[in-house]
């Protein structure tokens, strides 16, 4: 996977997801990389792109607004959002955005 996600031609949407995580692993990485491949698998997803120092932020794309709901309804990860808010986050931020423009090199 590229680290700059290749997106179409706008518009598309975006789910901002930015967080501060509690001490330790606990299960996270693994669980994290499963989540990506899982939503590589969604009808609509178009790419992700994630950082992290003191705060990390992963950006998700997506066709349409169904697809980010769909996504948010997949069991395995509600499974993952029940752990994350229970062990893995201090704190946790989702947004959802509709992208009118994008351009770069």
């Amino acid at each position: 996977m590229s680290v700059i996600a290749n997106t179409p031609k706008p518009p598309y949407f975006a789910v901002i997801f930015t967080s501060t995580r509690t001490e330790g692993d606990n299960g996270y990485d693994d669980m994290a990389n499963r989540m990506v491949e899982l939503a590589e698998q969604q009808p609509g997803f178009l790419g992700i792109e994630s950082a992290r120092e003191n705060v990390g932020i992963t950006v998700s794309y997506w066709a349409d607004l169904e697809s980010i709901k769909n996504w948010k309804a997949n069991t395995e990860h509600l499974t993952a959002q029940k752990i994350g808010r229970k062990s893995w986050y201090d704190s946790f931020k989702v947004r959802i955005s509709k992208v009118e423009r994008d351009y770069g090199i």
